[in-house]
């Protein structure tokens, strides 16, 4: 994961990239640390020359998905690596993915719903997608984890997913794997979860979100992003932290 506060024409922006290796493929610890470098300073170059934020985000997970092929070289052992970003201005949040790790929006008002604001590609949202599969059936089905799209020289062409929205009120953009959202996939019950620290204590709200996931089985790695919207502290982001597992 990686972490990065810029300035923009109009504004600071706080962003940030993390990446989950595919364990199927070869050096997928090497293929995440090679996309979200690459992301990271393509994400922050755009975004302080001005571009929006969906186009930076379209145009970092580019740059990352080129970073992981390099790694192949001549070796048919491809590394793979899933990716999701985001960026929190003053007045909009955005997001960019491909793969299953996730990004949600979880407002600080109970009164809002929470919303899952990224579409996992995965043979499991495609059975549901489809109607052959119902979700509660989605989180037990061997194929929940079977991604159809990530980075790498053994992938398609990548068509990185993008959406933006300007968020109702204060809240957190949270990205993590699925080492996370596979204990709680609802978007509501990652706010309750969130919710009962302060809204400017990232770093305990992060430590409860980890715990959680330790106590509900850990049984894959666990990492945690959490952007205050709107960034908060001389217009930056209080505090920003990830707890890789």
């Amino acid at each position: 994961m990686g972490l990065a506060v810029t300035e923009t024409p109009t504004g600071t922006a706080a962003l940030a990239v993390v990446c989950d290796g595919v364990s199927t493929s070869a050096r997928p610890e090497e293929a995440s640390l090679a996309a979200v470098e690459a992301a990271l300073r393509v994400l922050t170059e755009k975004l302080r020359a001005g571009i929006a934020a969906a186009e930076a985000l379209t145009t970092a997970v580019l740059a990352a998905d080129a970073a992981v092929r390099d790694l192949a070289g001549q070796s048919f052992d491809a590394p793979a690596a899933t990716i999701v970003c985001g960026v929190a201005t003053a007045d909009a949040i955005a997001v960019g993915w491909i793969g299953d790790s996730r990004a949600y929006w979880l407002p600080e008002d109970p009164g809002l719903c929470a919303q899952l604001l990224t579409q996992d590609d995965s043979v499991a949202a495609e059975l549901i997608a489809a109607g052959a599969l119902s979700e509660a059936d989605a989180k037990t089905s061997p194929h929940a984890h079977v991604v159809t799209r990530w980075l790498g020289a053994d992938a398609e062409t990548p068509e990185p997913h993008a959406v933006s929205l300007p968020p109702p009120g204060p809240g957190l953009l949270l990205l993590c794997t699925d080492g996370l959202w596979n204990y709680q996939p609802e978007g509501d019950g990652l706010a309750r979860l969130a919710r009962p620290k302060s809204p400017g204590d990232l770093a305990g709200v992060t430590a409860d979100l980890l715990a959680f996931a330790l106590e509900a089985g850990g049984h894959d790695n666990v990492t945690i992003v959490l952007i205050a919207f709107p960034p908060r502290g001389n217009g930056a982001p209080e505090r920003q932290r990830s707890m890789p597992r």
